[in-house]
């Protein structure tokens, strides 16, 4: 147990980091108009495939990691 309370420290560092990449790596498509209130009309009806898909989930499962790491390190300190 004492093994497991001194790792997830850094388990939660290194899926924050991965986390804040694949974040990243997403925005390069974002159009500069649209983040000061352009309209980028192309953007709306697109569908992510290949690697872009990949990349969304994986995004998704390491964020969901992440909150669950961070709950049992949270749990672990209070016991």
């Amino acid at each position: 147990m004492e093994v497991l309370t001194t790792l997830l420290p850094y388990a939660e560092i290194v899926l924050s980091l991965l986390l804040i990449a694949g974040v990243v790596l997403q925005q390069r498509g974002a159009s500069l108009g649209g983040a000061f209130g352009g309209d980028n009309f192309a953007s709306t009806f697109y569908k992510r495939r290949g690697a872009e898909l990949f990349l969304f989930r994986a995004t998704i499962v390491i964020g969901v990691l992440l909150v669950v790491l961070a709950i049992v390190n949270f749990l672990l300190q209070g016991a």
